[in-house]
């Protein structure tokens, strides 16, 4: 018998590939799936690619959770907080929400608005000293999708004094999965294929969250929805300040670290490569005209940058290998 473990919103995309990857985890063993609207429905009916799991979503609340060792929360943003609150301190949680990212109770109210929920352990393991943190705690903030990706480019730099952190410009495009599984006009497929749109243009929500991770001083964002499912592709750019290598820094600091990755020199990140894996793929450049330092990353927005991340940040919380359960490489063509 493993780890027992549940998930609340296992209806949604990021919900269902927790599922997906718990069913083949070798420590971890399923004991509660909840929903909102869903709930009474059997599993294969909501996720057609997990049939054969013989699951039955149950209605979300503190009850049917409590029995589990711990718990992904992979709820909309606000919703985490009150239900975290009503589980027994003995049980362990990974928020896949916004809820307990940001340290600001000022910059939860700027983005989010309404009662901010305080802070727990951020966990993107990468991150300077961060893995040890993650490791000794029992409620872990799992980081958003674009603030995985941009975080992981640019802290090393900003760290290593090798950019400004005044004036961080990044673009950054992502798959329509990470808007959420609920119906919405502008997401059909006859509006989106064919098309390349911005969206919350100087005011997305992961800007204080990646300003907090990176130390970033000023950070200026444009998301972009792009016309596939899954994948995020972030172009990092930001004034030099010392003459050192970018790319070098960025091998140095993830020389151990199992899921990223910087690419050979001349390669560039591609989402489709990181596809089902929890892996970032990086690299860095100067441009020869203006001399800023410009880094692509690229993502899985539901692995790397949602699911498989709360379950990388479970296994270190479990003392499990880090890499336990979860892909490496990612699937092609």
């Amino acid at each position: 018998m493993g780890i027992r473990v549940a998930v609340a919103g296992a209806s949604g995309y990021a919900g269902g590939e927790l599922l997906r990857l718990i069913a083949t985890h070798p420590e971890l063993d399923l004991v509660a799936a909840t929903a909102h609207t869903q709930a009474g429905a059997a599993l294969a009916a909501v996720h057609p690619h997990l049939t054969g799991l013989d699951v039955t979503l149950g209605a979300t609340g503190p009850d049917v959770l409590a029995d589990a060792d711990l718990v992904f929360l992979a709820l909309p943003h606000g919703e985490s907080g009150a239900l975290a609150a009503a589980l027994p301190g003995g049980v362990k949680v990974v928020d896949l929400g916004a809820d307990h990212r940001l340290r600001d109770p000022d910059a939860w109210m700027r983005y989010y608005g309404g009662e901010h929920a305080g802070p727990w352990t951020y966990g993107l393991p990468e991150l300077p000293g961060q893995r040890g943190e993650i490791s000794i705690a029992t409620r872990v903030a799992a980081p958003g999708c674009y603030a995985t990706a941009i975080s992981l480019a640019l802290a090393p730099l900003v760290t290593a004094g090798v950019v400004c952190a005044d004036d961080v410009v990044v673009v950054a495009a992502s798959g329509t999965s990470g808007a959420g599984r609920g119906a919405k006009a502008h997401l059909l497929g006859s509006e989106v294929m064919g098309d390349l749109t911005p969206y919350k243009v100087g005011r997305h929500q992961h800007v204080p969250e990646i300003k907090q991770a990176t130390g970033a001083r000023s950070l200026s964002f444009t998301p972009v929805l792009a016309p596939m499912p899954r994948g995020i592709l972030a172009t990092v750019t930001a004034l030099p300040k010392s003459t050192g290598d970018p790319r070098q820094v960025l091998a140095e600091a993830y020389a151990d670290a199992p899921f990223v990755h910087v690419l050979p020199e001349g390669a560039w990140p591609h989402t489709a490569a990181t596809l089902g894996s929890n892996s970032c793929h990086l690299q860095a450049a100067v441009d020869v005209d203006s001399g800023r330092v410009i880094v692509t990353s690229a993502i899985d927005n539901l692995g790397k940058g949602a699911a498989a991340q709360a379950i990388q940040c479970a296994n270190l919380m479990l003392d499990f290998p880090e890499t336990a359960g979860l892909p490496v490489h990612g699937v092609a063509p």
